[in-house]
């Protein structure tokens, strides 16, 4: 039998529009988590 597993969804995002794609992710899926990382430089 499976085990449902929670997790978050995972986004890396290493150029623009990054924080776009999370807002309609949130909008699609609003009780997923999300968890973001950004390289910023």
């Amino acid at each position: 039998m499976w085990e449902k597993r929670e997790a978050p969804l995972g986004i890396f995002d290493s150029g623009v529009g990054g924080l776009t794609v999370v807002r309609e992710i949130l909008k699609q899926m609003p009780h997923e988590s999300i968890l973001y990382y950004a390289d910023t430089a």
